[in-house]
């Protein structure tokens, strides 16, 4: 079968040339919330998070109580980014959406 557009190339999507510099984005396109974690540094910072939750929750015994704490911090900082996540967003903006909320709920533990 033909590529119906073969100047079309979903690797490499660019940035339309016309925006003004505010707008440009420095943030790839189709990533896991780790990759954006990972991107913006805040690996440790959302680390810190997980294990005051894991102290307030008397810790955990096995890998499946481990991810019963885990994964509802993990859908809700996604829902975050998706929430606030807006189109020409920068590398540090998603640093500060992360960080704001990881703060916010490491306030709420304390």
């Amino acid at each position: 079968m033909t590529d119906p557009n073969p100047d079309d190339d979903c690797e490499n999507p660019s940035v339309p040339s016309d925006l003004p510099n505010g707008f440009k984005t420095d943030m790839p396109v189709n990533m896991t919330l780790e990759n954006i974690i990972e991107l913006t540094g805040e690996m440790e910072h959302l680390n810190e998070l997980i294990l005051l939750t894991l102290d307030r929750d008397g810790g955990f015994t096995c890998t499946e109580a481990y991810f019963k704490t885990v994964q509802p911090i993990l859908d809700l900082l996604e829902v975050e980014i998706r929430v606030r996540f807006q189109s020409g967003v920068s590398k540090n903006e998603m640093k500060l959406i992360i960080q704001d909320w990881i703060d916010s709920e490491i306030r709420e533990l304390q």
